[in-house]
């Protein structure tokens, strides 16, 4: 009987999905801009994190930052931090934070907010030219987020 039981608990548990669920850009809590806590509940897929962070219609991290690793996109920036060597300089939970929210961790950074919708001056609708309306969302999502922090990691000095 007390198999059954522990087997019906388990099987519930699964069924309600009992894992952790996305955080919202509006619920993300910081700790000296840091972010502990998966934003998406789920592990980033660093393969899936290289293509945001090369992909001119995603992250498009390159066009502030040069990775070495990415040397077959063109056009890399010079303005932000090489990311050679990130996931030596920074834990993943400080490039979680860095990649939603740098301005929390480097006040006055020019990099933009991947994950925030709310505090902008003027936000516009993507790359309408149009102003936001009740669509206005994150830049990258919860997932993406996840996925480019797990690319980073990987980024260690040679």
């Amino acid at each position: 009987m007390k198999n059954c039981f522990i087997g019906a608990a388990i099987g519930a548990m699964i069924a309600t999905g009992l894992h952790a669920e996305e955080v919202l850009p509006t619920n993300v809590a910081f700790n000296d801009g840091a972010i502990e806590q998966s934003l998406s509940g789920a592990p980033g897929d660093p393969n899936n994190g290289r293509i945001i962070v090369g992909d001119k219609g995603q992250g498009n991290c390159v066009a502030c930052h040069e990775v070495t690793d990415l040397a077959d996109v063109p056009f890399h920036g010079e303005i932000g931090p090489m990311l050679d060597g990130a996931g030596d300089r920074w834990s993943e939970a400080e490039l979680r934070g860095i990649v939603a929210n740098a301005k929390i961790m480097f006040e006055g950074s020019m990099m933009p907010s991947f994950y925030k919708t709310e505090g902008f001056i003027r936000p516009g609708n993507a790359y309408t030219g149009e102003a936001a309306d009740d669509t206005f969302g994150p830049l990258l999502s919860a997932q993406q987020i996840e996925d480019v922090v797990a690319y980073l990691v990987t980024l260690k000095e040679e």
